[in-house]
């Protein structure tokens, strides 16, 4: 067995995280119509509603929808169009108004430093400024300070930046009037969509329901047979479908946690049942010839033990699981080395498990991830336990830890023990559950030890891979979270 393969091949991957019941309408008097409270006679199929169960003319029909609801929408979404053609147009003006205010700016800033320049004027004890001339031509700006004067006059060039300007203004004018005249069309085009939702809406919640769709979908519900695993929700009216598979979708769901739970409870009972049994068997045996048998009153004492240990250690495991249900297992988040507590379970491992061989190997260094240090150390112990059960004595078991290519921190458990297959990795964190070869063998167990470990990981925001082929050994890989941030962010699913 220590020649076993130790790599895992990739297959096989898993990852976890109206009216009253019955009631019908009063038929006002007419021959044939049913009372209230009466049900159809003939003979009935479970969970359908029988086929003319109401006349047509004794229930109210949709009304139409009046053209003035559907003008409503429509008024509206151009309205939300002209005030955003509206904000276009004024977004586009003020861009305009600072471009040329920056370039009027930038022009006289470079006429003026130019002519300062040449006389070496200097603008640190600027007393005054006039504006000079009668015409474009003669146009100038006068600097004063303390003891010269600066008359900046640009003459031609000033005609020239006014034609430049002309010209600016002109092909911004033509912008503006193209947006005026023509965006508005595109606005609606692309507002269509929104417009015919907000039709579509304001149809639907002007419309009257059919009350006769509201009693068959009531009759069909209030006679479906609860103790029928296959029992539906039928109306045979297309209107109701998607009405009909979300009730069906419900009521399946439902079954199924009923199921869950009386399986829950029922292996609960025996798991609690077998060793009850055998502490009743061994005192019975006390009682009867071991009192003054040496032999006998150390067996007894010895078989009693270690019944009474399983069964603290299954009643320590569901109230673990029961006060996580009800929300009141808390954990102590704190940045922490999952390096360190890798280690310690590691050296644990080897001092208690002597007929094992553990391999640490740490990739990356030190890894830090954000939990509950004693909550992680516990779902590694339950990995550990578990990957030593159903390991041959002899073989190694690898414990390894480093950060994924999406800087997540993670740890492993792999052991070339008797693998899984398909359907018992599809099973595996469920409660009480354990595969053929498990109840077939010696390594007693209480089948919680999976669940706990998933709940944990759930409650850490973190993802469990299980890689596993019989005869070849099982890896599980669980991935957590660096940060608080990254914790808060995750997806979670399921608990």
């Amino acid at each position: 067995m220590g020649g076993r393969k130790t790599a895992l091949p990739p297959e096989q991957e898993i990852w976890m995280g109206g009216m009253p019941n019955g009631a019908v309408p009063q038929g006002m008097g007419q021959p044939g119509m049913m009372q209230p409270g009466m049900l159809p006679t003939g003979e009935y199929v479970p969970g359908v509603m029988p086929a003319g169960m109401y006349p047509q003319t004794a229930m109210p029909v949709a009304v139409p929808v009046s053209g003035k609801a559907v003008k409503e929408p429509k008024k509206r979404a151009g309205s939300i169009a002209g005030k955003l053609h509206r904000m276009v147009i004024a977004r586009r003006l003020f861009g305009y108004f600072w471009l040329n205010l920056i370039l009027i700016a930038a022009t006289c800033f470079a006429w003026v430093h130019s002519a300062a320049e040449k006389v070496n004027f200097s603008f640190s004890h600027l007393k005054d400024v006039d504006f000079t001339g009668d015409s474009i031509r003669t146009f100038g700006v006068l600097f004063t300070n303390k003891t010269e004067s600066l008359l900046v006059q640009p003459g031609e060039s000033l005609s020239i930046f006014l034609q430049v300007m002309c010209v600016v203004l002109g092909f911004e004018v033509l912008s503006v009037l193209r947006v005026v005249l023509f965006d508005r069309f595109p606005i609606r085009r692309r507002l269509k969509p929104l417009r015919e939702m907000a039709e579509t809406a304001q149809s639907i919640s002007n419309a009257q329901w059919n009350e006769e769709k509201l009693q068959n979908l009531t009759y069909a519900i209030s006679h479906i047979d609860a103790e029928s695993p296959s029992d539906h929700v039928r109306t045979n009216d297309r209107e109701l479908t998607g009405m009909e598979q979300a009730v069906n979708d419900l009521i399946d769901r439902m079954r199924e946690a009923a199921r869950n739970q009386n399986r829950f409870v029922s292996d609960a009972s025996h798991e609690l049942r077998t060793p009850i049994a055998v502490i009743k068997g061994y005192a019975d045996m006390l009682d009867r010839w071991g009192k003054e048998d040496k032999e006998i009153l150390e067996e007894a004492i010895t078989a009693i033990r270690s019944e009474s240990d399983h069964m603290n250690t299954l009643v320590e495991q569901l109230l673990f699981l029961a006060r996580g249900d009800a929300g009141r297992q808390k954990l102590t988040l704190q940045t922490m080395s999952l390096t360190a507590i890798m280690k310690e379970v590691h050296e644990e491992s080897e001092m208690i498990d002597k007929n094992h061989s553990y391999e640490f190997v740490a990739e990356g260094g030190e890894v830090m991830c954000y939990g509950d240090p004693a909550m992680l150390k516990q779902s590694i112990r339950i990995l550990v336990d578990n990957a030593a059960k159903y390991t041959t004595i002899g073989d190694t078991i690898t414990l390894r830890v480093g950060i994924n290519s999406e800087f997540r921190p993670f740890y492993s458990v792999q052991d070339n023990g008797v693998g899984m297959s398909s359907h018992d990795v599809e099973h595996i964190f469920e409660r009480f559950y354990r595969s053929d070869t498990a109840r077939n063998s010696k390594t007693g167990g209480t089948g919680l030890g999976l669940a706990i470990a998933k709940w944990i990981v759930n409650r850490h925001h973190g993802t469990i891979m299980v890689q596993s082929r019989p005869e070849i050994g099982t890896r599980f890989t669980i991935f957590l979270h660096a940060q608080e941030a990254s914790y808060n962010d995750a997806v979670v699913i399921g608990a």
